[in-house]
């Protein structure tokens, strides 16, 4: 059993652990060679660039300056400073709200801990309960717990007012909490910039039409339907899809984690899907060699723009070797040969191109529709279009950045098969996860080292050894034993088809919280518990189970105390260290950096990662409010926790994570859910603990609290939940008014006509002339009459091939970002 002593051990190595990680941070961040790991943002935006020292040469690589150093835990009263909305204009909404998570953990148990510390710790301390417990084995710390209270006690009742308490003060905080989100929300989605996605809704699973093409159809459709407000439309994403079946492959695939795909028996089914599939102004298409070709000419393009730049520093044209990586070969001027190469290239790509574009079979039942107005995409994407619910799918269209493009052409029966085979995958994940992780945690043990390996008890009673591996094993060992769960997650959630990368990590999440409370609490808790007495069991009659049970999951909390340290104290310390990039981006930068756009792509800093980051919080908020009216000695490590990450994430949203989308918060009803999951699971808990305390007369005044916290979820979900998955038609309908007055001549269909375009295929349009880059101001008016296979006309709007391209759209964040270098 883990003392006290224990704890102190492996609070020390955490806490010194997180001090070097931010003594290393602090010293690599100041030097000018590492500038762009730790302040890329910046650079991204424009606004800071490389630090220039005169003198001596070794200034362009280390900072000589002592007085920088004397300051080196500046960098969190700078992670403060910045005011919350100046903020979301620099990061935008989903990244802020996000640290307001860690806020809100902040809000609920700072007053938690006070309230448990000043009422419980004494409640508990005070009783004898575990002195007789003759099947039970405790430490000092554990008196501090519930378990330390005798059977039938009236102290009980100190812990029943103190569930109530808890239970109010979190759906106070979360209401509140909740209501500012969604204000948050709206006022972010009223004031944004123009954004492609406001304009246009996502139309999946349209039905074949043996008479007309998916364009077309498509066109028809939209015209007759919401007729005088449809504007354009673009058919068809990447995928395994041809003449509207859906072809798939499969393959068992050992996942990173060898031994847990062995064990399990449980293979994972990887999609295995092509990301070449492209589309044009119409369609989407086969586009594997296209892909290949627009690759190969960047790389040209990248050399090209390398030679010339060395042309500009030394004056002589440069001169390489056409063989193998320039080792042999005849040798030319570097310049010409690329420039050659790269006009093939454009005429292979330019016939490619048509050649996929030729063919009537690559259209997929799939399409982007925008509209002239924003009320009117709202009206399309929030109903249903015809009387079968299963056709002319709707839905609000994710922002270009986005979309996941292999996804989503999917048929909407192959999406119910594929979420069906995925959610059972994920049982057996789960569960069978479950064997292995609790091997692993035996094994990790004292008890288990001397019966594997006994040669090693002489080692393992060595006093600070022994405070080692009950403090600081278990936790590490866990920690790592999960390293490659995320990816998994991630895989199963493409399998299911989500169409956008916001989506994916919200699925993801999803499960990896669920995986966290059945594994990493209920496993640790109930069956390390139960592994950790068996010996107890065996021996003592069946009807002290329960008691038994009972009495030993308030004592699992020592456990959670040194997992929260390595998890929640040390690995946040090493994240703002970003020891991983600056690795790869010193390699990046010393072998492939030929040009500033390849530095600029060595020195990608990633987002935050919803899908990992959120559902390690929601795991601190389950066991905070499940241990604050049992163990509340949890607390404070859970508070420091939420402090310290809420802090070094700010640094890095500020200074590093370059968010891929922008979802306006589109998680927090989520994240709302979570937490009430986890308040109901408290009180369950502290019901079976009172339970098998034989504290009954005191119980039932518990039952009532499950019944108002659910009571509480549903109120708040009618009233706040529709900001969050809905436009309102009023908010639509002040932005059209104010910008049809601001800008009365604003090309919108020139805006919207390639804002989804695949990112390779619209890089294969770059060879296209100048002159197809310009187009009509009067759009609206612009008509001609098209024939279809079908016996009726219909005038449609069709773009000419000068109304029909135009520049790429506006970033939603165009104009952003602040004056000053941070």
């Amino acid at each position: 059993m883990t003392t006290l002593g224990d704890i102190g051990v492996a609070a020390a190595i955490n806490i010194g652990s997180a001090f070097l990680f931010f003594l290393a941070f602090a010293i690599l961040r100041l030097q000018p060679f590492n500038d762009r790991v730790y302040f890329p943002k910046w650079y991204l935006k424009g606004l800071r660039t490389d630090p220039v020292h005169g003198g001596v040469f070794v200034r362009k690589f280390v900072n000589l300056d002592w007085r920088a150093y004397l300051g080196f835990l500046n960098w969190m009263p700078e992670a403060l400073r910045m005011p919350e909305p100046e903020l979301i204009d620099h990061a935008g909404l989903d990244s802020v709200v996000y640290l307001r998570i860690y806020l809100l953990g902040l809000k609920i148990f700072v007053p938690i801990a006070f309230l448990a510390w000043i009422v419980l710790v004494p409640v508990n301390w005070t009783s004898t309960g575990l002195e007789g417990a003759k099947n039970i084995t405790s430490s000092d710390i554990d008196k501090l717990s519930v378990s330390n209270v005798h059977s039938r006690s009236e102290r009980f009742w100190g812990h029943i007012v103190m569930a109530y308490a808890f239970t109010f003060w979190v759906c106070y905080i979360l209401l509140k909490e909740y209501e500012k989100v969604a204000s948050m929300r709206l006022e972010f989605l009223a004031t944004e910039k123009r954004r492609p996605d406001q304009f246009t809704v996502l139309v999946r699973n349209i039905p074949p039409d043996p008479d007309e093409s998916v364009s077309e159809l498509v066109e028809h459709f939209f015209m007759v339907n919401h007729p005088g407000h449809y504007l354009t439309h673009q058919v068809g994403f990447p995928g395994y899809f041809k003449n509207d079946n859906f072809y798939c492959c499969f393959k068992y695939a050992v996942s990173p984690l060898a031994t847990v795909s062995i064990f399990m028996f449980l293979p994972v089914p990887l999609l295995i899907v092509n990301n070449n599939f492209l589309f044009s102004d119409e369609v989407i298409y086969d586009a594997n060699t296209l892909a290949k070709l627009v690759k190969k000419k960047k790389k040209l393009q990248n050399w090209l723009v390398y030679y010339r730049n060395k042309l500009e520093r030394t004056s002589k044209r440069p001169e390489m070797k056409t063989g193998f990586l320039g080792l042999w070969g005849k040798k030319v001027d570097a310049i010409d040969y690329h420039t050659t190469e790269i006009d093939k290239l454009s005429e292979e790509i330019a016939s490619e191109r048509k050649k996929v574009t030729d063919d009537p079979k690559s259209v997929m039942p799939a399409a982007f529709v925008s509209f002239k107005t924003r009320w009117v995409a709202a009206v399309c994407a929030q109903t249903q279009q015809t009387r079968n619910p299963t056709l002319w799918l709707t839905e609000w269209a994710p922002e270009p950045r986005d979309v996941y493009w292999r996804n989503l052409p999917i048929p909407y029966f192959s999406l119910s098969v594929r979420r069906l085979i995925m959610a059972v995958a994920f049982f057996f994940l789960t569960f069978f996860f479950m064997i292995p992780i609790a091997f692993v945690q035996t094994l990790a043990s004292i008890e288990g080292i001397e019966r594997t390996a006994p040669w090693l008890n002489p080692l393992v009673t060595v006093p600070f050894i022994k405070s080692f591996i009950q403090g600081f094993l278990p936790g590490i060992v866990l920690k790592l034993f999960l390293i490659f769960l995320p990816t998994i997650l991630m895989i199963m959630s493409k399998f299911e088809g989500f169409g956008s990368i916001s989506s994916l990590e919200r699925r993801s999440a999803s499960r990896y919280y669920l995986f966290n409370f059945v594994n990493i609490f209920l496993g640790n808790v109930l069956t390390g518990s139960a592994f950790q007495q068996l010996n107890s069991f065996v021996h003592q009659p069946a009807n002290q189970y329960p008691i038994t049970i009972g009495t030993a999951i308030p004592l699992k909390a020592t456990f959670f105390i040194t997992y929260i340290m390595v998890d929640g104290w040390a690995s946040i310390a090493a994240e703002v260290l970003m020891l991983k990039p600056l690795i790869f981006y010193h390699l990046k930068n010393f072998f492939l950096v030929k040009t500033e756009k390849d530095r600029e792509e060595a020195m990608d800093p990633g987002s935050i990662g919803f899908n990992t980051g959120e559902p390690r919080i929601q795991l601190y908020f389950l066991l905070g409010l499940v241990y604050a009216a049992v163990t509340p000695a949890v607390l404070p490590f859970i508070i420091i926790f939420f402090g310290l990450a809420y802090v070094v994430f700010r640094h890095q949203i500020i200074n590093v994570y370059n968010q891929e989308y922008e979802s306006g918060a589109q998680f927090w009803p989520d994240v709302h859910g979570r937490i009430v999951i986890a308040l109901t699971v408290s009180q369950i808990v502290l019901m079976g603990l009172l339970t098998t305390k034989k504290a009954a007369s005191s119980t039932p005044f518990l039952i009532v609290l499950p019944i108002l916290t659910i009571w509480f979820y549903r109120y708040c979900k009618g009233r706040f939940e529709p900001a969050f998955v809905k436009f309102p038609l009023q908010e639509a309908m002040m932005k059209d008014t104010l910008e049809k007055a601001t800008e009365p001549h604003l090309n919108l269909k020139g805006y919207l006509h390639n804002a989804y375009i695949h990112p390779v295929f619209k890089d294969s349009m770059d060879d296209e002339d100048d002159d197809d880059d310009t187009f009509s101001n009067n759009w609206d008016t612009e008509s001609m009459t098209v024939r279809t296979k079908r016996h009726s006309q219909r005038h449609t709007p069709l773009p000419s091939r000068i109304s029909g391209t135009s520049s790429p759209p506006q970033s939603p964040f165009a104009g952003d970002g602040l004056q000053n270098e941070p």
